[in-house]
């Protein structure tokens, strides 16, 4: 299994508007947006997918996704429970987000007996 999770925003995550535009027309009107910067809700989702299926789409409520969360949410709720349906060879994948480094996730996983595959480096070049 492979899960990854998103953070999807009601506005812009950026301060920066990417348009195109003639050269030379910068500060013409139709070139100018006025934006008010405040903070919008967004929603986190979580899913997980194999070769053979998916999981459903998990929404984590508001605030940072830590490594406690991330047990109590995803591990123990999810990728636990498809080891058990599926054989005891599974083998899960998450990205390299901080919270799925720390030692609390190792722990977890050794205490599971949860297979991990590392998170591939990208050779230097």
């Amino acid at each position: 299994m492979f899960s990854d999770e998103s953070r999807f925003s009601l506005s812009s995550d950026s301060w920066r508007v990417t348009i195109w535009r003639e050269h030379g027309t910068r500060f013409e009107p139709r070139n100018i947006t006025e934006r008010h910067h405040f903070p919008s809700r967004g929603v986190m989702v979580w899913a997980g997918i194999m070769m053979d299926g998916q999981t459903d789409l998990h929404f984590i409520d508001t605030g940072s996704v830590t490594a406690q969360r991330y047990i109590d949410e995803v591990l123990e709720p999810y990728v636990r429970l498809f080891r058990g349906a599926l054989s005891p060879d599974f083998i899960f994948m998450d990205d390299n987000a901080s919270c799925h480094r720390a030692v609390l996730i190792d722990d977890f996983f050794e205490t599971e007996n949860l297979q991990r595959t590392p998170w591939p480096r990208t050779p230097l070049i």
